[in-house]
């Protein structure tokens, strides 16, 4: 037996467009998922999708889903183009705005963003068309009935250097190929994606989604130069004196934001990012000197309320724990993250402690973790992020039992570039300053995006910050 998100639905009428168990998302069952590590969801039929881009209205040009859609999709023409069959030439539609529509279809927070906008949600018991879950289907269609090849024109002669093969240097990477630029991608691990390989669990995002889309781009010619740091290895000075005439940095957040308390270091605590690497990346993609992680033993504890926690939450229970629990210092009402997330992850038997804050982490006899201590924790007034600060309620220590704890409270930029080039203007521990429409820097010819530009942001929005800088690289070099 299936489950939906949101709900089940039983009424069958077109005409109402009342949304149907035929139209909901379809999910495999909780006691069945957490058993691999393989997609969660179960793809539409045609006649599904069909039926589910049918319950579509076409609002009027800028529809709410299409302004609320980071990339600025066309969605009611993709929409009618799915119900009508015509799935090849959603999938084409789609690609006219975004760089990664296989991916953004399966990991943007679409209650938040095209679906929270869609205007039958707005009526009391109706829900939204299921936007990403069409742009899932038409994209896979694409793949499998025609397969995809990025249009390369003739080289330009121009040289443009990215460092680094996430979200936002795939968009950069992928708009300039187009252009006819020659692109080299400069990546500090053994292979690319960025967070989409090595932060996103692959029941959420399989890999081979991600590999397609760098197979794309290498097949468009771009040429990727793996373990490479840049402002270690190299320099953005020593790009420019290899005939680089443009630099596009995407290098993302990558520094995990740390915890102060005792016992912080003990084996047994993990990092979150290390955590993912380590239990979701095949063996061949691991950075040099990481081993995987195989066993957590039976009770986990992971501290933070985002995506990254709910992550690390199901990676846990398939790895056979038999007791995992979220500890966090606010409330539900507080937590970041999508709501859907933490759905699947309370169906999959996680636990949530709420009003809680560890402060100390216990050894065994053998110096191995054995427990969190924590204090009760109440809200007080907002704070800076309007949500109300957390006090902690003195004398009420507890301890909660753990064989592993995952810290997922954020992330902070890496300021491995930023400390090398002297030139380059950063704001907020490290962050690139960069202007906001093109991404240019304070350094000519040198541009910026996603993360290592806003700090810790949704993929689409990484992804469109590229597009963007592509067009300012190339509208800066033709007129050099």
């Amino acid at each position: 037996m299936t489950q939906s998100i949101p709900g089940e639905f039983l009424a069958i009428d077109r005409k109402s467009r009342a949304l149907t168990v035929c139209d909901g998302i379809q999910l495999r069952p909780p006691t069945e998922r957490i058993g691999d590590f393989n997609d969660v969801v179960i793809p539409f039929s045609e006649d599904c999708a069909q039926m589910a881009a049918s319950r579509c209205i076409h609002c009027p040009d800028p529809a709410g889903c299409m302004v609320a859609c980071p990339c600025h999709n066309d969605i009611p023409s993709a929409m009618w183009l799915i119900e009508q069959g015509e799935f090849l030439k959603a999938a084409e539609l789609y690609r006219q705005t975004s760089s990664l529509p296989e991916v953004c279809s399966r990991v943007c927070p679409h209650e938040q963003l095209c679906q929270g906008s869609c205007v039958l949600a707005k009526n009391e018991g109706d829900a939204p068309v299921l936007t990403g879950m069409l742009e899932t289907f038409v994209m896979d269609y694409e793949r499998m009935v025609k397969g995809y090849a990025i249009p390369v024109p003739e080289l330009n002669g121009k040289k443009v250097a990215i460092i680094g093969a996430g979200p936002s240097g795939h968009g950069c990477a992928e708009q300039l190929v187009q252009k006819g630029y020659q692109v080299t991608i400069f990546e500090s691990k053994p292979a690319a994606g960025g967070l989409l390989t090595y932060g996103i669990p692959n029941f959420k995002l399989p890999k081979e989604v991600v590999f397609q889309s760098i197979q794309d781009l290498e097949n468009a010619g771009v040429k990727f130069v793996y373990n490479t740091i840049i402002g270690k290895d190299k320099t953005i000075d020593d790009l420019f004196k290899e005939d680089f005439e443009a630099v596009f940095i995407g290098v993302g957040t990558q520094i995990d934001a740390p915890l102060k308390a005792e016992g912080v270091d003990l084996p047994g605590v993990h990092l979150a990012t290390d955590f993912l690497i380590r239990t979701n990346v095949n063996l061949a993609y691991l950075p040099e000197g990481v081993e995987p992680i195989t066993n957590v033993g039976k009770k986990v504890v992971v501290i933070g309320g985002g995506d990254t926690a709910s992550d690390a939450l199901r990676s846990s229970l398939r790895l056979g724990a038999e007791e995992v629990t979220c500890l966090y210092r606010r409330t539900l009402r507080e937590m970041p993250g999508g709501a859907k997330d933490r759905k699947m992850t309370n169906e999959e038997g996680a636990n949530y402690q709420f009003l809680t804050q560890p402060i100390k982490f216990i050894p065994d006899n053998e110096g191995n973790l054995a427990g969190v201590e924590c204090l009760r924790m109440e809200l007080g007034e907002p704070d800076d992020s309007g949500r109300r600060r957390p006090a902690k309620i003195e004398g009420s220590n507890f301890i909660v039992e753990a064989d592993t704890a995952v810290l997922a409270l954020g992330y902070w930029p890496d300021e491995t570039i930023s400390k090398s080039t002297p030139d380059l203007a950063t704001r907020d521990w490290g962050l690139i300053t960069v202007d906001y429409d093109t991404g240019a820097t304070s350094i000519p010819g040198v541009y910026a995006g996603g993360d290592a530009a806003t700090g810790p942001d949704l993929v689409v929005t990484a992804m469109v910050a590229g597009r963007k800088a592509a067009a300012a690289i190339d509208e800066y070099l033709q007129n050099k």
